[in-house]
């Protein structure tokens, strides 16, 4: 075999090509994202229609069209490709955060005016009209206390659901089940807070109002996701580890309690995080059950309860200076989730085995 032979960088096998050493150099997509935005301006200029809308659509359509076309030119067809997938896939995702961003944006900028030590640890007890004073320390403690016992409710319900039908659900009725949490999945938050409110009429008498119902209210919301994300966690542990347990002669019960919920115990306090997430900012079923007071209320099963989302909406509904509470309240209700998600990853890396940290 000749040299030429040897060093040649394409085969008759076709294994390699020309193709496979012309790269463009790393640097090469931030140039076509400044070149497509400078002719896009240049265009828009040009035409009298200049925005920075305009500039930012007819920047992303040039810069696909350029980075493609020179691509496929330098690079050939199956790099082109993958780069146009690539720009695609980030461009989707650039586009998903547009919501995101601007939402929190507004709510932090319109919040923060309000937003201190004073509104976090006062209540609206003798506040009235434009009045600037008062704040979300009963409603906070509401919140806190109702999700708790919602949470209590759902998440042994939801777990244990989980397991049966993971570990032992056959038969008609683990597809009973699953059927029935498919439908609560999709049933309205105002169903739940009818169904609560419906119960403790039945049960209570007509006038009574507590906090447990709108802690069982946000329980009927809680429990298919909690039930669904657990399940996916559970199936996502492989059998060789259960039957690792059963060849040294573990039962099945202290299979899934030290094996099965110890390897998914990450999985699912991220599961129950998000089922929280989900309920702690519903107003609907607390409005129905629970209603506003203007001061602290610590008893779950006697009087009304003070809560962020009412909160928030009575205030915006009655304008002026509570207006801007309710921006305040909103802004509290989102570093709450995002503590309570914090906490959840810091939960869940404890709980995680020790090669998963």
């Amino acid at each position: 075999m000749s040299a030429d032979a040897t060093t040649a960088p394409a085969t008759t096998a076709g294994l390699l090509t020309d193709d496979a050493y012309r790269r463009l150099p790393s640097w090469s997509p931030w140039a076509f994202a400044a070149g497509a935005l400078a002719t896009a301006l240049l265009v828009l200029l040009a035409l009298g229609a200049v925005s920075t809308a305009g500039v930012v659509v007819l920047g992303a359509v040039l810069f696909v069209l350029s980075s493609s076309i020179t691509s496929r030119v330098v690079e050939g067809p199956r790099r082109a490709a993958d780069r146009l997938a690539t720009t695609l896939v980030t461009g989707a995702f650039l586009l998903a955060l547009v919501p995101l961003v601007s939402l929190v944006m507004l709510v932090v900028t319109r919040g923060a005016s309000s937003f201190g030590w004073a509104f976090l640890t006062t209540d609206m007890v003798g506040v009235f009209g434009e009045m600037t004073s008062g704040g979300i320390a009963h409603a906070l403690v509401g919140t806190l206390l109702v999700t708790l016992a919602a949470a209590v409710i759902s998440v042994p319900v939801g777990l244990l659901t989980a397991i049966y039908l993971v570990e032992y659900g056959r038969g008609p009725l683990a597809r009973g089940i699953t059927l029935l949490v498919d439908v609560m999945t999709g049933i309205p938050s105002i169903v739940a807070g009818l169904f609560a409110f419906a119960l403790f009429t039945l049960v209570m008498g007509p006038a009574y109002r507590a906090g447990i119902m709108g802690a069982v209210a946000l329980a009927l919301l809680m429990t298919p996701v909690v039930i669904r994300s657990v399940e996916e966690m559970l199936r996502l542990v492989p059998n060789e580890l259960r039957e690792a347990s059963y060849a040294l002669g573990v039962p099945k019960w202290l299979t899934i309690v030290k094996v099965v919920l110890r390897t998914s115990a990450a999985g699912i306090v991220t599961g129950v995080m998000l089922a929280v997430a989900r309920v702690i900012g519903e107003t609907a079923p607390l409005l129905l059950t629970v209603g506003l007071v203007t001061q602290t209320n610590t008893d779950l099963f006697d009087g009304r309860m003070a809560t962020l989302p009412v909160f928030a909406y009575r205030q915006y509904e009655q304008g002026g200076t509570g207006i801007d509470r309710a921006w305040a309240a909103a802004l509290t209700l989102i570093l709450l989730v995002m503590l309570l998600n914090l906490v959840a990853r810091l939960v869940s890396r404890w709980f995680a085995p020790k090669g998963a940290r």
